[in-house]
């Protein structure tokens, strides 16, 4: 096809849009619109210069090569400071004839489109995109821009939003994650939610079920975690830009989103080609006789015995060296636990420790320069977070191709210690879609490092309290089911049984499609299933904290029970465990203005009005008897007596809609359990914070003089 040779172009510069037309012949065959065109104003360059001819020879080769290339193509022509970085793309839910054209007219016309720029982002319809610069911009993201498209004279019944917007957000949630591992960096699927409609016989409104079809797609330049933070970025603005819209597009300059009701969204590129092998040379069939020792013969010999000589010598060397860097390697390995130990002394369940981490398959021990290099050497600016037992940071492996987060256990902290030992112990032999899990650790260098799989949407409670952005209902549903089946798999699934003794929302994280995943198995204990956890060391967050638990310094699995109701409530009010009350007094214990979560999402229980307790923020966009069975399992989960709180199975079951909402007293209960004799408490220490109203808290070791109850 020739089109390519004989096509003029005409571009229309605004501010908004290009035109790009494609002419043949004399007619006009297509124009193709580039939304919003990203031109550079500065350092421009000139006619006749080494990065305009650079620019000429990248644009007249990048289609064909793109094309051939199943629509996708990076490359560069030129040498610095000249050289130019290009990328062209078509979307894979084009009409694959219209690529071609598309490429071609807009790599031709990009010197009309960007008069002298040194870089230019352009998306050309529903078809391709192209970009060039001066700058690398492979395997980086760009998220600086989303353009949302939709059908304006289509929109989904206002009684089917809710429904709607959950199975869409779930569909394209599922996608994104599919297509950061594709080797194309796409997926496309479907998914149905239930629509009311009215029976063509007059039998009244009926459910039916309505498909939503969805495809996603990075540039295949991105590495999955850059793929992964591209779609998600869109993802998060989907329901606020295209709240009902039976059709709509979220494009970028890395990545693309579309969905639609109704008819399918089909993957367009074409299979990859089949290429013949060439077949291997035969093999000859002449025989040759042996050659005479003349002098060119013996001066071939000569040289071959020399060159066997020079090989052999040098085999010798290289295996000494091999094995000289191999005795030092294991004699800096032998080293690096000294460093660490410092004047901290191991008992003697922990003095294996390297022999017992390095057991098994999965996480592995990292050098400590490793780390320090993903992490820019710990700067400020990547750091994520501080605790109690020190700071997380983010950092990228580069020979892994992955985003971490990496804890930096405080120096001198023989908790931190604890919590690391303890942390790599448990969690590395646990499996689960939602607990966090761990990549690696290190502990040379004086150093103890924790590796991570990076969460993007952070942790909970930021989405929980952020007042600009506010975390949609059905997304705060799914979390909570997240948080319950991860405590299904500690206490019951597992071989034994976790106790995690500190979930909060801090310690709980959102992957880039908001799945819940809990972390922070530094206080986790293990118990044989046939037996429960004692113990007089108070573990934990106040106002998470078990009461009975502060009270006789037991803990067992339905404290954490108790935890999890609280971090339910708190997903689904909106609000902190401690509750600022307004100028109200309400319950006989409320002093100063406060009262927990707990009481006050039960006193509108008591008055039959628990929905009233949602989030004010959710202006009703929820399903109510969701937020009523989310509610209600709370509070049981919640009751102060442990006697009468259900098992994690039992409150999971009645989420998931498998048991029915039990009946709780309209007051809330008072405590029955005796609290220990004096003193009980006077000797141990307690791990315990304050979270207040303000925040959400992180543990730290207080010693306890008197009182039992952590201050």
């Amino acid at each position: 096809m020739a089109l390519h040779r004989s096509f003029l172009i005409f571009a229309v510069m605004s501010s908004f849009a290009t035109l790009t037309a494609v002419v043949v012949c004399g007619q006009v065959q297509h124009y193709y619109t580039a939304y919003h065109p990203y031109c550079s104003t500065t350092g421009n360059y000139s006619t006749g210069s080494p990065y305009q001819v650079n620019l000429v020879k990248l644009m007249g080769e990048l289609p064909s090569i793109a094309l051939a290339n199943r629509g996708f193509q990076v490359d560069t022509a030129g040498e610095p400071p000249s050289t130019v970085f290009g990328l062209a793309m078509c979307y894979a839910d084009t009409n694959w004839t219209a690529c071609r054209p598309c490429l071609e007219a807009g790599a031709a016309g990009v010197q009309q489109a960007c008069p002298f720029g040194r870089e230019m982002k352009a998306l050309y319809d529903e078809v391709c995109l192209l970009r060039y610069s001066d700058q690398p911009f492979f395997s980086a993201a760009d998220v600086d821009v989303a353009f949302y498209v939709w059908q304006k004279d289509s929109v989904v019944a206002a009684a089917d939003v809710p429904a709607f917007n959950a199975t869409r957000w779930r569909l394209m949630a599922r996608l994104a994650a599919e297509a950061a591992v594709s080797s194309l960096r796409l997926a496309n699927g479907t998914e149905a939610y239930a629509a009311e409609a009215e029976d063509s016989r007059g039998a009244g409104a009926q459910q039916v079920a309505v498909p939503v079809h969805g495809l996603v797609q990075c540039t295949r330049d991105l590495n999955a975690s850059e793929c992964t933070r591209c779609l998600t970025s869109f993802l998060a603005g989907l329901s606020s830009s295209l709240p009902n819209y039976t059709y709509g597009t979220a494009k970028g300059y890395s990545c693309y989103m579309a969905y639609r009701v109704g008819d399918k969204l089909d993957i367009t590129i074409p299979p990859p080609a089949l290429v013949a092998s060439s077949p291997p040379p035969l093999p000859s069939t002449t025989t040759s006789p042996l050659p005479d020792r003349t002098p060119t013969a013996a001066l071939v010999a000569g040289v071959s015995v020399s060159s066997a000589a020079v090989f052999i010598v040098s085999a010798g060397v290289s295996i000494w060296l091999l094995l000289r860097r191999r005795r030092r390697r294991q004699k800096a390995r032998e080293q690096e636990p000294r460093a660490f130990d410092g004047d901290y002394n191991y008992n003697d369940e922990e003095e294996p420790l390297q022999d017992e981490f390095e057991k098994g398959t999965g996480p592995r021990r990292f050098r400590y320069r490793e780390l320090a290099m993903a992490t820019g050497f710990f700067s400020d600016e990547e750091k994520l977070g501080e605790g109690g037992f020190g700071s997380v940071y983010h950092g990228y492996l580069k020979d892994m191709g992955i985003h971490v987060a990496i804890k930096r256990v405080s120096k001198g902290s023989k908790q931190g210690r604890k919590e690391y030992i303890s942390e790599v112990r448990i969690i590395s032999r646990l499996r689960h879609r939602n607990l966090v899990q761990l990549i690696g650790w290190c502990h040379g260098g004086g150093e103890l490092l924790l590796v991570y799989e990076f969460m993007p949407n952070g942790s909970l409670d930021t989405h929980i309290h952020n007042h600009d952005k506010v975390l949609p209902w059905h997304l705060r549903h799914e979390i909570v089911l997240g948080i319950g089946s991860a405590l299904l798999y500690l206490h019951q699934d597992w071989e034994q049984c976790v106790v995690h003794r500190d979930i909060k929302p801090s310690n709980v994280v959102l992957d880039a499609s908001f799945n819940a995943k809990l972390g922070d198995f530094g206080l986790a204990r293990l118990v044989d299933h046939d037996r429960e956890s004692h113990t007089t060391a108070l573990a934990g967050t106040m106002g998470y904290m078990d009461p009975e638990c502060m009270v006789t310094g037991t803990a067992c699995a339905v404290s954490d029970v108790y935890s999890f109701g609280v971090v339910a409530l708190e997903t689904a009010c909106g609000r902190r465990p401690v509750v600022v009350l307004r100028g109200t007094q309400q319950g006989s214990e409320a002093t100063a203005g406060h009262t927990h979560l707990v009481r006050w999402v039960w006193e509108h229980y008591g008055r039959g009005r628990v929905v009233d307790a949602a989030d004010a923020r959710l202006s009703g966009e929820f399903d109510r008897s969701e937020v009523e069975r989310v509610m209600v399992t709370a509070l049981w989960c919640a009751h102060p007596d442990r006697s009468l709180r259900p098992s994690i199975r039992q409150a999971v079951n009645v989420l998931r809609l498998e048991a029915p909402l039990p009946i709780l007293p309209a007051k809330m209960p008072v405590a029955t359990f005796v609290p220990p004799a004096h003193g009980l408490l006077s000797e141990s220490m307690a791990i315990v914070t304050d979270s207040g109203s303000s925040g959400s808290g992180s543990t730290v070791l207080a010693p306890q003089e008197s009182s039992p109850t952590p201050r």
